[in-house]
């Protein structure tokens, strides 16, 4: 029902007739301000999907990208759009043949998918887009202080081709798209932090280890801080890696760093 409610919406009103009305900003900041307060996906779901009503959109994603390390990378989505639409993009593998994450790894700027400079190798996942949701599209990316190792990247679709050109229109979906995106990225590495010091019960003092290699310390000098001997702060690493998954201690402090834990 909310897919066609927002159907409705594109159908009946114009960007600019939309982002004309005096309350426009208000609310869509008024939902915003909730987006913290979801327990889970779903509900940030839900969240995403009452904002996209009020852009006037049909459809939206979501990803939040980090990369652990040289060799893994983590994709989490928040996906408010036809099925076969997420189906058709893991199918395919497009998070490398991605046009829109191309330009959140890249960028900063939210731009229109008219604006984007498609690849040869990037036309069929544009294509298909297009035909689910996407005909028009805006590209928000949400960068962080960890540069391209930790993005976001917001998309609004339409149904209706050309319904995001109105330039003077954009200029204010540009800047409540900001937002949207940095509160729902924001929203999702929160989650993925909370699921990931469940997971693997590290704890404080395991933290500090981090902390410590994070800084440069060496065993030696970790030892003599916490008043243990070097070859116990070497077995202890080995036990953090494992729960990390990681290979190394530089491995393990990169990852909790990303997602937060320090």
């Amino acid at each position: 029902m909310a897919m066609k409610s927002c159907a409705a919406v594109a159908d009946l009103f114009s960007l600019s007739a939309l982002t004309g009305a005096p309350d426009y900003g208000a609310r869509i900041l008024k939902v915003l301000t909730h987006l913290s307060d979801a327990p889970d996906p779903a509900s940030a779901v839900k969240e995403l999907q009452q904002t996209l009503q009020l852009f006037g959109a049909d459809a939206g994603v979501l990803l939040s990208f980090i990369r652990d390390d040289a060799t893994r990378s983590s994709y989490r989505w928040l996906l408010a759009c036809d099925a076969l639409w997420a189906v058709e993009y893991t199918r395919n593998d497009w998070h490398n043949h991605d046009p829109w994450l191309r330009h959140a790894l890249q960028g900063t700027e939210p731009i229109r998918g008219t604006e984007l400079n498609v690849r040869p190798d990037e036309e069929e996942f544009a294509a298909m887009s297009a035909t689910l949701g996407f005909a028009s599209a805006v590209i928000v990316p949400a960068p962080t202080n960890v540069g391209a190792s930790r993005v976001g990247m917001l998309c609004l679709g339409s149904h209706n081709p050309g319904f995001f050109e109105d330039d003077e229109a954009f200029a204010v979906v540009r800047v409540l798209a900001r937002a949207l995106a940095m509160e729902l990225h924001r929203w999702q590495l929160n989650f993925m932090r909370h699921e990931l010091l469940a997971s693997t019960r590290i704890s404080a003092a395991e933290l500090d280890l981090l902390r410590h290699e994070e800084a440069g310390h060496t065993s030696k000098h970790i030892g003599a801080a916490l008043n243990i001997e070097a070859k116990t702060v070497d077995c202890r690493f080995q036990k953090l890696c494992a729960k990390l998954n990681s290979p190394d201690r530089r491995t393990a402090a990169r990852i909790a760093r990303l997602y937060g834990l320090l």
